[in-house]
């Protein structure tokens, strides 16, 4: 595989497809969170860029290695970001229904949570493995890092949306976050079990 335009460009539109989840999870953080500080959205979009770098080439090394046990495990992707997505989005809606009359500002979404999300968001680039599996590893890892690149970028625009949205929204804003939430992983696992 030659990495020229026509490559880097599919694995741009290969980055942007794969983090439409990580850019909504991105908004709801956002909303949830509407004085986060630059670093930690570095933070954030960097986590959701770490593994939709990682996930592409865990998929190329299982193909290349134990294909038969990683597409016997491909059935129970839809199911296992369904239930990472719906707990967290189930706990930002119940925190915010409960903090309904407060006024503080929602609490932070903690580093266990997040390295949830990521998880839950990047599932499906698992599958890019099978796509990258004829690359030799230098092409493979670029395209996974440019995935990871589009990534952050998207991720860092979800979250600037988000906190604008999130100050006017104020105390509604992990109501909406959590089902966001709820809402992508009921969409992953749809798409992933009937289509």
């Amino acid at each position: 595989m030659n990495i020229d335009f026509i490559f880097i460009l599919n694995s741009v539109l290969f980055g942007i497809g794969l983090a439409m989840d990580a850019f909504s999870v991105s908004l709801a953080n956002g909303l949830n969170e509407p004085k986060m500080k630059k670093n930690r959205m570095a933070l954030i979009a960097g986590t959701f860029a770490g593994f939709q770098i990682a996930m592409p080439l865990i998929g190329w090394l299982c193909v290349r290695t134990i294909a038969n046990i990683f597409t016997s495990f491909r059935k129970f992707i839809p199911w296992i970001a369904l239930i990472l997505l719906l707990y967290i989005g189930g706990k930002m809606l119940i925190e915010g229904i409960r903090n309904k009359e407060e006024d503080e500002e929602a609490a932070a979404v903690g580093l266990g949570a997040l390295m949830v999300q990521g998880i839950a968001t990047s599932i499906d680039a698992l599958s890019v493995g099978f796509t990258i599996a004829q690359y030799h590893l230098i092409a493979a890892l670029t395209e996974s890092l440019i995935i990871g690149v589009v990534t952050f970028g998207i991720c860092i625009a979800g979250l600037i949306i988000g906190k604008k949205f999130g100050t006017k929204l104020k105390n509604k804003a992990a109501i909406l976050g959590g089902c966001i939430l709820i809402a992508i992983g009921l969409e992953i696992f749809i798409k992933g079990v009937f289509f």
